[in-house]
C-alpha cells in the first residue's frame, strides 16, 4: 500500500498528550494534504523513492565533537545547504538511507550522524559519564556542527532525533534554518516523568520500566538485538522489514556504550538517575516547555505503534511557519525508512519555509 499524506485522525487525547513529547518524554508518496498549514513556498521536486533501494552509505567519516569521536554519513556537494538527520532508538543511521541520497542529487549537503552510545562514535575519554540525557545529545550535535563548521543546518529526526532536534531548535534557534519533526514536540523533563499516565499510556511505556531495573538493564543486555527487533516490530506493525534490513541496523547496537546510554536516558526520564551538573541550567529552561521559533513540518505515521502525541497537543508549541501531516498507507514509527519520499520531500519544503 503506498504512503499517502492526509488530515491527522484523533487518538484518545489522554493517551496521546501525555505520552513521549508533552507529558514525559515502501512505496512512494501519492498526495498531500495539511493541517494546521500555510500554502507551500516551494514545490519538491525529487525523483520517486523507492523505500528499501539503498543499503549502504558511502564510507562512514569520524570528527572529534565535544566529548565524542562521532562517526556519520555524508552525501551531497561540500558547498550545499547543510541538512542534519538524526535516528531514533533502537535504530541508526540506516533511517536514512533512502532519504540522504535523494536530498543529495538536490544539491544538499546531508549529515548522519551516530547518537552517543550508536555505531562508531565513541566517548573520547574513558572517565566520561555514559549519560543518555536529552539535552546531552542535543549539545553533541551542536558540537558537531561546530566540528563540522557550519553555522547553521536543517534538521531533520524522529524519535531520540526528533527531541534532540527540538531541543536544539528551542535553545539555540540561530544554528537551526529549519525542522522536520516525526511526533511532533517532544521536549520534556524529569518532573512530568514523574506524573502517573492511565493504565492503557503505562502500558505502552512497558520498556521504560524495565529499564529502571537492574533485571532490565542485564536483560537489555544480554538480549539487545532480540529486544530492538520487538521494538521495531511493535512501533511499525505493519513494516515488513527483512532480517537483512534489521542486521544492518542492529551492529550499531554493538557499541560499547550502548546499553549504558539506552538505560541511563529512560532512568533518567522518570528522575531515577542524575544527569551532569553542566546540562541543569539547560534542563532549566527546557522544563519550562519553550515555544519552538524554527520553520517546522511535524510528520505522523498512521500506524505509529510507539507511544506518541496527538497533534492536538503540540500544534501550538510552534510559532513560526508550521504544517503537521499524517503519512497514510500503514506506517509506522521509523517513518524516514517506511516513506522516504514523503520524509525527504518534507525536508525540502521545510527548507523552503526559511528561504
Amino acid at each position: 500500500m503506498s504512503p499517502t499524506v492526509s488530515s491527522p485522525h484523533r487518538r484518545d487525547f489522554l493517551r496521546t498528550s501525555a505520552i513521549a513529547g508533552i507529558s514525559i518524554a515502501g512505496a512512494p508518496l501519492a498526495t498531500i494534504g495539511s493541517v494546521y498549514a500555510q500554502p507551500r513556498t516551494t514545490k519538491p521536486d525529487l525523483p520517486k523513492i523507492t523505500a528499501g533501494a539503498n543499503t549502504s552509505f558511502a564510507p562512514l567519516k569520524q570528527i572529534d565533537a565535544g566529548p565524542l569521536n562521532v562517526g556519520y554519513a555524508e552525501a551531497g556537494p561540500a558547498d550545499g545547504r547543510v541538512v542534519i538527520l538524526l535516528h531514533g532508538w533502537p535504530y541508526d543511521i540506516h533511517s536514512y538511507v533512502d532519504v540522504a541520497p535523494h536530498l543529495a542529487s538536490a544539491g544538499y549537503r546531508v549529515i548522519v550522524p551516530f547518537l552517543r552510545g550508536y555505531g562508531t562514535t565513541r566517548f573520547l575519554s574513558g572517565e566520561s559519564v555514559r549519560n543518555g540525557q536529552p539535552a546531552a545529545l542535543a549539545v553533541d550535535i551542536i558540537a558537531l556542527l561546530d566540528a563540522l563548521k557550519v553555522e547553521k543546518a536543517t534538521l531533520g529526526g524522529y524519535d531520540w532525533g526528533a527531541r534532540t532536534a527540538n531541543i536544539m531548535a528551542a535553545l539555540w534557534p540561530e544554528r537551526c534554518k529549519a525542522m522536520v519533526s516525526v511526533s511532533g514536540y517532544l521536549i520534556g523533563s524529569q518532573a512530568i516523568g514523574t506524573m502517573p499516565l492511565p493504565p492503557k499510556a503505562e502500558l505502552e511505556w512497558w520498556y521504560q520500566f524495565y529499564f529502571a531495573t537492574e533485571r532490565g538493564r542485564l536483560g537489555y543486555e544480554k538480549y539487545t538485538h532480540e529486544f530492538a527487533k520487538l521494538i521495531w516490530q511493535l512501533a511499525s506493525p505493519n513494516w515488513a522489514f527483512d532480517d537483512a534490513t534489521f542486521n544492518r541496523s542492529a551492529a550499531a547496537f554493538d557499541n560499547p556504550d550502548h546499553v549504558s546510554i539506552v538505560v541511563h536516558n529512560y532512568r533518567w526520564r522518570l528522575g531515577l538517575a542524575a544527569g551532569e551538573p553542566n546540562y541543569d541550567d539547560l534542563e532549566k529552561r527546557l522544563a519550562q516547555a519553550p515555544v519552538i521559533t524554527v520553520p517546522t513540518i511535524t510528520l505522523e505515521g498512521d500506524a505509529n505503534g510507539a507511544p506518541h502525541p496527538d497533534a492536538s497537543a503540540y500544534a501550538k508549541k510552534f510559532s513560526g511557519k508550521y504544517a503537521h501531516r499524517v503519512i497514510t498507507g500503514g506506517i509506522g514509527h521509523n517513518l524516514p525508512q517506511e516513506a522516504p519520499q514523503a520524509f525527504a520531500e518534507a525536508i525540502l519544503e521545510a527548507d523552503g519555509y526559511a528561504s
